[in-house]
Formats: structure tokens, sequence, C-alpha cells
């Protein structure tokens, strides 16, 4: 079996604990270390998704963009603050549409 844990998706960010613990996940070695060592409850339908769906996309049967949705919904259940990392100059494209527009 290829397992294949340096798949990148579109990073997400998370606050955990009592005390503030931001992470950024950005691959499923990331995501499976979070759910499996720092997720602060290992129980609910929504968390058992995503730890089934990162070996899924680890293993090849489902993609990490796929992967990444079953991990925010996880987050939201365990009420669990995520926020979508932008890279910067993703950002480019859609002032540059705005000024052509305007002209």
């Amino acid at each position: 079996m290829c397992w294949n844990t340096s798949l990148a998706f579109t990073p997400v960010g998370v606050v955990l604990g009592d005390m503030p613990t931001r992470r950024v996940v950005r691959t499923l070695g990331d995501a499976a270390h979070l759910l499996m060592k720092e997720w602060p409850s290992d129980d609910g339908e929504e968390y058992m998704a995503a730890v089934k769906a990162c070996v899924d996309a680890i293993s090849g049967k489902m993609g990490p963009e796929q992967f990444r949705e079953a991990l925010l919904r996880a987050a939201w259940e365990a009420g669990i603050a995520t926020l979508t990392v932008v890279r910067h100059g993703m950002e480019q494209t859609q002032p540059d549409r705005l000024l052509q527009q305007r002209n």
C-alpha cells in the first residue's frame, strides 16, 4: 500500500484548547497528527468521518481537498475555530478584473 502523508491541501488554521494553541494544517501528515494527538475529543460522527477520510486520502482513495472538507466539519462539530489560510498573490486576479471593468 502506498501511503502519502505529504500531499498538501488549502491550509487550515485551527485554534485548540483552553489556553489557545494555534496550528496551521497544510498536509495529510499534519492533519493525521492533529486528529490523533491534539484533537480535544475522540468521539463524534464528524470526527470519526474525518479520521476515516484522512486514512482514505493518505492511501489515495480520496483527494486531499475532499479530506479538508471532512476536517472542517469535524472542527465545527467539536467547536474548534478554523480559518482558511490564503496565500499571498492569490488575490491578484480579482483586483485586476475590477480595474479593467472601471476603465
